[in-house]
């Protein structure tokens, strides 16, 4: 009996640890690269999206880039099931994952190629030329003038 709770002790950790490998649900969209799902907050991997208080300029005006990269999220997402593969865990708790829309589309790749984030070069390549893209036909943030997220955070 000893010995089999031994065991139970040292494999309930590892199947509990196996079992948030990956995630799927309806998600909760916190903002342009962050979402919930049941209790799980995910931040997605290799983006990094204007803060919802952040501000952007077009054409000289301000204009609230944050809610709006949250906003295009949301309205993707739109209340469908999302599957995330966990990559790691960030400083903060959360896991960093690649998510995946119903039609099985990368949600960073989304996020990135309409200029509503940036590839987060500090963590990943991966969404570089989705990026650049963006920026060549001036989607999204490109189509105005902005702070890089990280430095806004920063200041």
């Amino acid at each position: 009996m000893k010995f089999l709770a031994a065991v139970l002790l040292i494999a309930l950790p590892s199947l509990a640890a196996s079992s948030v490998e990956s995630i799927t649900g309806t998600p909760r969209i916190v903002d342009g690269d962050t979402l919930v799902i049941e209790r799980t907050r995910i931040r997605l991997h290799g983006i990094d999206a204007p803060e919802t208080k952040q501000t952007c300029q077009r054409d000289g005006i301000d204009w609230l880039c944050g809610q709006d990269s949250s906003k295009a999220l949301r309205e993707y997402v739109n209340g469908a099931e999302v599957r995330c593969e966990k990559l790691d865990t960030d400083r903060y708790g959360r896991m960093v994952a690649r998510c995946f829309g119903r039609d099985g589309s990368d949600i960073g790749e989304w996020m990135v190629r309409r200029g509503l984030a940036l590839a987060y070069r500090r963590y990943s390549r991966e969404y570089v030329d989705e990026e650049a893209d963006a920026e060549t036909a001036e989607r999204g943030l490109w189509s105005g003038e902005f702070v890089v997220p990280w430095e806004w955070r920063r200041l």
